[in-house]
């Protein structure tokens, strides 16, 4: 499991960004914690991948202009 915190540019806002994630890499991903509100907007995902898919995924999300950190999985903040 590997957990994104991704930051999205205003324009992004309104786009289903994380939709064309889903439907281009056929990852399960859960959504933990988000805030949207209309020029701001932040998602920690938590994405079921290997290491390589992992990242391809924040590959795909930065160069859509969303800013990607990695954060510990729960895991690793036992």
């Amino acid at each position: 499991m590997v957990r994104l915190h991704l930051t999205f540019p205003e324009h992004l806002i309104d786009e289903p960004v994380i939709w064309r994630f889903g439907q281009e890499f056929g990852l399960e991903f859960n959504i933990a914690r988000a805030n949207v509100d209309a020029t701001t907007a932040w998602v920690i995902l938590d994405v079921d991948a290997d290491p390589g898919r992992a990242d391809a995924a924040a590959a795909w999300f930065s160069e859509r202009g969303i800013k990607v950190d990695r954060l510990p999985d729960e895991e690793d903040r036992r």
